[in-house]
């Protein structure tokens, strides 16, 4: 056995991390950690190392390593396709786990993954979605304010979105309301909603005379409504955040939601977005 894992580990002799990690292998499924016996499999039988699998798919090393380690890690999709096909095996067989997603049936099947915290989501989703919406991106945090951090040159992203005849929206509190003073009170925090608002504001007069781009306040009436509750909407793809008590955006939990059936769960929150758009005024 030991004899036949050296052979198998000269054909990567040029990869010093990928030697450890097939050495180790052993000792570690013997250990009980969860790796992903497939995905090694078939790197060791396309003889391919951790580090050319990373170039060919198009991440980084870590990031295949990680896959490696931990069999309940689910890659994006595509890159779960990029990988299947350069290891010339389907993604089912290197991830199990999305043949049970396939077959939920319900509403939940509508549920894609779900954070404890919006921050835990990463900054590639974000972007990933932004960039395969082609029709609709509606934006209908309470502040916004993050994209502008967290996307590089979003305001070059959301112009070229626009000219490529995606319809962008925004949908922001009003920074002078009395529901933005009151939840200013209640976060406690240096950076103040209407702060983060006005950065929004900022960003969204440099697109001003860009066709296709669309901002509005919500109607005073239903900032309570606004505050509480934060939808993203790529397409058939959203971003829900429901803002819990006393924690800002980032320490809310939130879902994303892909559209499966009629008046199912992203329906809801989008019509409900929708509702405060119709209602918001343009801003000037």
């Amino acid at each position: 056995m030991i004899d036949d894992l050296s052979g198998r580990i000269s054909g990567h002799a040029k990869d010093s991390r990928a030697i450890r990690a097939i050495l180790s292998k052993k000792a570690q499924m013997s250990a009980g950690d969860p790796l992903n016996t497939a995905l090694r499999r078939a790197m060791d039988d396309a003889r391919m190392s951790p580090r050319q699998l990373a170039t060919r798919v198009g991440v980084t090393l870590k990031t295949v390593e990680r896959w490696v380690a931990d069999e309940a890690l689910l890659p994006h999709p595509r890159n779960r396709t990029d990988a299947s096909q350069a290891l010339g095996v389907s993604e089912a067989m290197l991830w199990p786990s999305i043949v049970r997603s396939a077959v939920k049936v319900g509403p939940d099947r509508e549920i894609v993954a779900v954070y404890p915290y919006r921050s835990a989501c990463p900054t590639s989703t974000w972007a990933q979605l932004v960039a395969d919406a082609k029709a609709d991106l509606l934006l209908a945090g309470f502040t916004n304010y993050f994209l502008w951090l967290e996307q590089p040159n979003f305001v070059a992203t959301l112009r070229a979105k626009a000219e490529s005849g995606c319809r962008v929206r925004f949908l922001v509190g009003d920074p002078d309301g009395e529901t933005t003073r009151a939840r200013e009170a209640i976060e406690d925090t240096p950076l103040t909603v209407s702060t983060r608002i006005r950065i929004t504001l900022e960003n969204l007069a440099k697109l001003r005379e860009v066709p296709g781009i669309e901002a509005r306040f919500s109607a005073a009436e239903d900032a309570t409504n606004h505050v509480g509750l934060s939808v993203f909407r790529f397409d058939g793809d959203a971003l829900v955040t429901p803002h819990l008590a006393r924690l800002v955006g980032h320490d809310s939990p939130m879902m994303h939601l892909r559209r499966r059936d009629p008046g199912g769960m992203f329906d809801r929150f989008a019509e409900h977005a929708e509702e405060l758009w119709e209602r918001g005024r343009p801003i000037a």
